[in-house]
């Protein structure tokens, strides 16, 4: 890998370290899901994430009263604990939907900016 790649790869990295926690909020929002679950979704969409990564992001969101969390059986082996937002976890997720939408504007016009000087 040259420099370039990697330096931009280390960018991606940090990208997607830095939305995980509203990402997990926002698969949340949808409906109550396990941890490998949660992983599958966030690669579906190719937010890459270990579960080294989402096990103890999960604990400090519920922590922080974002996330509760109940064990269910499951047909296909041990039971699972699932992870549900909490009424908290809404709110705050409210305030990443607006951080997250002025910060997209915000970058849309630098871009928009950036375009129209290149010509």
């Amino acid at each position: 890998m040259d420099i370039n790649t990697e330096i931009i790869e280390n960018n991606r990295t940090q990208m997607r370290r830095g939305v995980l926690e509203y990402s997990i909020l926002l698969i949340l929002a949808g409906g109550d899901e396990y941890a490998s679950s949660i992983i599958q979704k966030m690669k579906d969409v190719n937010i890459i994430v270990a579960e080294g990564t989402i096990y103890p992001l999960l604990i400090r969101l519920k922590k922080l009263g974002l996330l509760n969390y109940r064990w269910e059986e499951s047909p296909q082996g041990p039971p699972r604990k699932y992870y549900m937002i909490t009424d908290f976890g809404r709110q705050q997720l409210d305030g990443l939907d607006s951080a997250w939408d002025e910060l997209a504007r915000g970058i849309e016009i630098i871009r928009n900016v950036s375009k129209h000087n290149l010509r």
